[in-house]
């Protein structure tokens, strides 16, 4: 069934935090979301495209009837499927339970989004706590981990977001450019990179040289790791060592991105 799966799909989720099918939570006498309505299904008879494809449900109680229907083997959802050349093929469904999305290692550490790190190309099945627990053992001092989710069907984006306590973990791994996420049968190498926000104001002139607007640009560079107005970054980067640094800038997706700065 895995040789079915596109790349970011490969690795499988078990059922740690789906919690009983037949349980619906309620806070104030309305049930609680528990899953995406976006659900993945895997390893599709061979006759159908791609082997693989995504249910999507108006509602979200659909997808708890869903798992309540399926089979669960190794800790695994499964659901009998035919088509015409095959009869009752095992199927894996794999929910998306919302409580996968957010992870907080030590509740103690106040959240720093200038120690923060963007990972992009996560599998979409790993967790916020795998991501983590990843994260920690190879930098040490995480405080949480989070998943990209889309803001309609809150189904993984395939991104996410790491905080660390101190400066030291932060610096290591954006230096690291690239790390391999391996957990189970996850194995992907993702790109890191700083969290760029997008309500920072100048570091260099606290938004007095660009009329208190926010700095449209980012240092990556651990000799900088500054927020910058353009008149600013012109001023530090025309220095010696400093005229090759690459500005990040926001865009859509929460995604940090490099562009081409150009003297005026």
């Amino acid at each position: 069934m895995e040789d079915s799966f596109p790349d970011d799909e490969r690795a499988d989720q078990g059922l740690a935090g789906l919690g009983s099918p037949h349980c619906f939570p309620h806070q104030n006498g309305e049930r609680v979301e528990r899953y995406s309505r976006k659900v993945f299904v895997g390893g599709l008879p061979p006759d159908i495209d791609e082997g693989y494809a995504f249910l999507l449900f108006q509602d979200e109680s659909s997808v708890q009837a869903l798992i309540d229907a399926c089979i669960e083997e190794d800790g695994k959802l499964y659901l009998c499927v035919s088509s015409p050349t095959i009869k009752d093929k095992p199927v894996q469904i794999r929910p998306w339970n919302l409580n996968d999305s957010d992870f907080v290692m030590d509740g103690s550490q106040p959240l720093d989004p200038r120690k923060t790190i963007f990972v992009g190309g996560v599998p979409r099945p790993l967790r916020a706590v795998e991501l983590a627990m990843i994260m920690d053992r190879l930098y040490g001092g995480v405080c949480y981990a989070g998943i990209d989710t889309d803001p309609e069907l809150k189904y993984p984006k395939g991104a996410g977001r790491v905080a660390f306590s101190n400066q030291q973990s932060y610096i290591a791994a954006i230096s690291a450019r690239f790390v391999q996420l391996q957990h189970g049968e996850i194995d992907k190498r993702v790109e890191v990179k700083p969290y760029v926000l997008d309500d920072q104001l100048c570091d260099e002139c606290q938004g007095t040289r660009c009329g208190g607007k926010f700095a449209p640009f980012f240092c990556a560079n651990v000799t900088c790791l500054q927020y910058y107005c353009e008149y600013c970054w012109a001023a530090i980067h025309s220095r010696a060592g400093r005229e090759f640094h690459k500005p990040l800038v926001k865009e859509g997706g929460d995604r940090p991105r490099h562009i081409s700065f150009r003297w005026n």
